[in-house]
């Protein structure tokens, strides 16, 4: 074969390998057919990572894996938690700095059996790791695991529970503190094989507060460290808005926040920032409602308050509008805003469109006798979300529809240890919020997770509430229920020759 064979041949290669990454990425040309529409196929591999829950001896924690059923998907896979182990320099595990030394690396905490069934494990004492998950093939799409510890007693007493998240490269966490009575810590865990940077901002009511640590902090793989946000600062500010952005490598992220008075619960990371935000089920019976919002642009906000509540949006009376300076943390008292009926609180700009971020602590119960839990601004539950770690009359589930009437599915699984799913529809309507009589497995053992869909109308925010009183305190947690992100758009493209044409 000549030179010039070759050169044709290689020219009409390159020419094919052009024209399929143009029929992929751009617009078709006059008269070529157009590109097809994505489609929508399921995960294949999830990671999630589970903060270390407690230090305190007297912590009782459970974990609860799920992953619904989803179409598409093919036979194989297994999902698994294993402890967050850091590792040595000739790749072996090594027990986490000062977290569960003596854990094996190889020994998976649960290991879910078949998806639509939850799996559970059970630990105690204040040295039990942070862990990292990951499921692929049919246990990755929109695989949940929910963390839930009990203390009854010491600072931060009470329930605190987290679904653990995945790794990302920002958070936003809107209701952390450094007051005297608070002891806030921000855990970082990475999952990855090499070392991530890690920078912690924090802002208060004049804005940034310099940190006493300024090259960010250096987490080792498959390790996770707890940072004390006190030791970032001597400043002691009620309301702060933390800032985890990540310059090499992922982690997870989230913020205990422990109260010597008012026992303490997981501060999720709020949805990114947004002009709209809805910050989903407050429960009834709530004594006492704080926001706290922040805006990380150029421009001052203005935002209306209101809730929604069972009848409609209603304006707090007092708490109209809500002015948050730029770069600074400004916060609410709400008091018990929802008045014994379900409530939501939905910001919205009152002129110009700007983004923030923003969280609610609430607080039930009377004065030496009172539990905390957060609510973090959060996305619509979208085709698909689940809350796992549900057990009868201890959970109430929130729906809301701040724009329009919805109609949402909601599933019960399997039990734990026993029983069938079942369904229930509900309509929800336009800028109300309903704590649902959510379904029961048949022959319920175990625990159980909700699965809710949006079949139709306008988006759809929610919340899971577990309660559990322990010598006269209403121990309580509150989780958002984000779209699962089980599904990925994959374009379809087809080859086009008419780019070959003259």
């Amino acid at each position: 074969m000549n030179r010039t064979t070759l050169s044709l041949i290689a020219a009409t290669s390159a020419l094919a390998a052009v024209t399929a990454f143009a029929a992929l990425d751009t617009p078709s040309a006059s008269g070529a057919a157009p590109v097809k529409a994505s489609a929508e196929l399921p995960v294949e591999r999830t990671s999630l990572l589970c903060p270390a829950p407690s230090s305190s001896e007297i912590a009782d924690t459970s974990y609860t894996s799920f992953t619904p059923v989803t179409k598409g998907t093919g036979s194989g896979g297994k999902a698994e938690l294993q402890a967050a182990i850091e590792q040595s320099a000739d790749g072996t595990g090594a027990a986490q700095k000062g977290k569960g030394t003596g854990k094996q690396a190889g020994k998976p905490v649960l290991a879910p059996k078949e998806p639509g069934t939850p799996a559970t494990g059970d630990t105690s004492g204040g040295d039990t790791p942070a862990l990292v998950g990951t499921a692929d093939g049919k246990f990755a799409p929109g695989w949940t695991v929910q963390e839930t510890t009990e203390v009854v007693a010491g600072t931060g007493r009470g329930l605190q529970g987290v679904n653990c998240t995945a790794p990302d490269t920002e958070f936003w966490f809107p209701g952390a503190s450094t007051a005297a009575a608070r002891t806030d810590y921000v855990h970082l865990t990475n999952p990855d094989d090499s070392a991530a940077v890690v920078d912690i901002e924090l802002y208060g009511k004049d804005g940034a507060i310099k940190s006493a640590v300024a090259d960010g902090f250096t987490i080792p793989p498959h390790a996770s460290e707890p940072v004390l946000l006190s030791t970032l600062t001597d400043e002691r500010q009620t309301d702060l808005t933390v800032h985890v952005s990540v310059r090499s490598g992922r982690v997870g992220a989230a913020v205990q926040a422990l109260d010597d008075k008012v026992g303490g619960d997981w501060l999720a990371a709020a949805a990114d920032p947004a002009p709209d935000v809805v910050l989903p089920g407050i429960p009834k019976d709530a004594t006492d409602v704080r926001l706290i919002a922040f805006t990380p642009g150029d421009a001052d906000a203005d935002l209306k308050v209101r809730l929604a509540s069972p009848s409609g949006l209603i304006t707090p009376a007092g708490h109209e509008t809500l002015h948050v300076k730029s770069g600074m943390t400004t916060s609410a008292d709400l008091g018990d805003v929802t008045r014994g009926e379900a409530g939501s609180l939905v910001l919205t700009p009152t002129d110009q469109s700007v983004p923030v971020v923003a969280a609610l602590q609430v607080i039930r119960g009377k004065s030496g006798k009172q539990e905390t839990a957060f609510i973090p601004a959060t996305v619509p539950v979208g085709t698909r979300a689940t809350s796992a770690d549900n057990s009868g009359k201890s959970t109430t589930l929130a729906l809301t529809a701040p724009t329009a009437t919805a109609s949402v599915k909601v599933t019960a699984s399997a039990g734990s240890d026993g029983g069938s799913p079942v369904s229930k529809t509900y309509t929800v309507r336009s800028g109300t919020t309903q704590n649902i009589e959510a379904p029961v497995p048949t022959g319920a053992k175990g625990t159980y997770a909700l699965t809710v869909e949006t079949l139709s109308g306008g988006p759809v925010y929610a919340s899971r509430t577990l309660a559990a009183t322990e010598q006269g305190v209403p121990g309580f947690t509150v989780q958002t229920l984000p779209n699962d992100r089980s599904l990925i758009s994959v374009p379809r493209a087809d080859e086009d020759l008419s780019v070959l044409q003259h």
